[in-house]
């Protein structure tokens, strides 16, 4: 068998706590996050595409593998497909009445998602955090945050590649006296201030904590406050971003070094 996939880590703590709703929203999270080979009819037309759409008695489905080999093992051939992230997807199909074939017949985390769930993980994925201003008045380490949220900033920040250097995990207190924490992005490419926030929005969401609140800032590295996040907060680098040449999208079959599994 392949190496399991996080995609497949994420299906398989699921399946084994099915009364855990934490665990089903780290698979969703993950769903979303993965980049996924969506199956096509036909070649991509300039923008448009065109899914292979699976029928079954009662339902509609498109297919995705988060692997290009998963793909190529399923169709046997070779066959045109998009590579998307499972947030394009959703938001792709949302209120199409279309669900989600993930990974049919050759990978673990083989599952079927109902168009329903799939709406729900849109309608999670579209919500944005409300953006208000509050002068602070003091930093501090970050103290009697879960464990979980602090996995899930550190897996959802490690998708964000490019769009800042680092972050900050900081306690805060405001000049009202209110208390919170904060995560402090340090220089942020312009324009990616709303994405990195819906990101940490995503994080508390799919982490399953109730009632959770983590407010966020954005700073240049000459700025002060840069330099106070980095004497009290937790540290988290941000990946590099992936050079264009890293990965070329192969068509499956279209290798004859490697050719397609033949079922």
């Amino acid at each position: 068998m392949s190496d399991l996939t996080p995609l497949d880590k994420a299906h398989a703590a699921m399946e084994a706590s099915p009364e855990d709703d934490a665990a089903r929203l780290r698979f969703y999270e993950r769903l979303a996050d993965a980049e996924l080979f969506l199956l096509l009819e036909k070649e991509p037309e300039s923008e448009r595409i065109a899914p292979e759409i699976f029928e079954t008695s009662d339902a509609s489905f498109v297919l995705v593998f988060d692997t290009e080999d998963r793909l190529a093992q399923f169709v046997g051939r070779v066959a045109p497909y998009a590579g998307l992230s499972g947030r394009v997807i959703a938001n792709m199909l949302a209120g199409q009445g279309i669900g989600l074939a993930v990974n049919p017949e050759v990978a673990p985390s083989a599952i079927l998602i109902p168009n329903e769930a799939l709406g729900w993980l849109a309608d999670t994925l579209d919500h944005a955090p409300d953006e208000v201003e509050a002068k602070v008045e003091s930093f501090a380490p970050p103290a009697g945050l879960p464990e979980v949220l602090i996995t899930a900033l550190d897996a959802k920040l490690s998708t964000a590649g490019g769009l800042a250097k680092m972050a900050y995990l900081v306690g805060t207190t405001y000049e009202s006296g209110s208390r919170s924490h904060m995560l402090g992005f340090v220089d942020v490419v312009p324009g990616a201030d709303g994405a990195l926030a819906k990101a940490v929005n995503e994080a508390l969401t799919f982490s399953g904590i109730e009632a959770g609140a983590l407010d966020v800032g954005f700073f240049a590295a000459s700025d002060p406050v840069a330099a106070q996040l980095a004497r009290v907060g937790l540290r988290f680098d941000l990946p590099e971003p992936p050079r264009a040449e890293d990965h070329v999208p192969v068509t499956p079959g279209s290798d004859p070094n490697k050719p397609p599994i033949l079922r």
